[in-house]
């Protein structure tokens, strides 16, 4: 595993320098540009396989900086949901012992599949919610899911609250609960039927496990969609 970490670092190395020569090259051209590209793609996919936590981790960071430069290619996108389901999608077991449980991958890549926001990073994250038994790892799906918005039938806010009644049984926790309520603020206007997400808000309002502040804003956003609710029923009333 010590000659992975050697290989990766050289090849990293090589990207690296790749990527200086190609600043310096004002003349490149779009056939380096494609070649640097598919260079780096190589790169994150060998780390993210790794067995070794700490190339995943510089995955990781490849992976951010790719995101923030908006530049993810198909291969990144796979890379990032292999992270995000490590552990839980993909298992490598040694013995019957799981070792490759890392939340802190998970939950970061998550994260950065949040901030791509395609159909296909909002069906991993879906995947992930409903997966995962780590707080930490619910909680940063629901966020990106909360920022990518996509809610065609309603499916992602039934995903959410599936994972917050889960997580409030096995181990309620008021950050989950908090991002739960944050993305059903984002979510709320494309949602059609609000019962659903008006009894997930209720029962974190009545669930005493969670924070006072977490309480008192899950009943305004309770009023909130109730008054939506009724609004709108009137409105289709009025129109008939």
């Amino acid at each position: 595993m010590k000659s992975l970490k050697k290989v990766a670092g050289s090849v990293c190395a090589l990207l690296i320098a790749f990527g200086a020569t190609a600043q310096s090259n004002k003349t490149e051209t779009s056939a380096e540009k494609d070649y640097l590209s598919s260079v780096e793609d190589v790169v994150i996919t060998e780390l993210a396989n790794s067995e070794e936590r700490d190339n995943k981790l510089v995955a990781l960071q490849y992976l951010e900086n790719a995101v923030e430069e908006g530049r993810c290619t198909p291969d990144m996108q796979v890379a990032l949901d292999s992270l995000a389901g490590e552990g839980i999608t993909s298992q490598a077991r040694t013995n019957g012992r799981l070792m490759n449980n890392y939340p802190d991958i998970r939950a970061k890549a998550c994260e950065l599949l949040g901030k791509v926001a395609t159909p296909e990073s909002k069906n991993s994250l879906t995947k992930i919610a409903l997966a995962d038994n780590e707080p930490m790892v619910i909680t940063a799906a629901v966020r990106s899911l909360g920022d990518i918005g996509m809610n065609d039938n309603d499916d992602v806010t039934a995903t959410i609250a599936w994972a917050q009644k889960k997580n409030a049984v096995l181990n309620p926790t008021s950050s989950l609960a908090l991002e739960v309520l944050i993305a059903y603020e984002k979510l709320a206007d494309s949602v059609q039927d609000k019962s659903a997400m008006i009894q997930s808000v209720g029962a974190i309002a009545t669930n005493y496990n969670y924070v006072t502040p977490v309480r008192t804003r899950a009943l305004e956003l309770l009023k909130k969609l109730q008054g939506s609710g009724s609004n709108s029923k009137k409105s289709n009333k009025d129109a008939k």
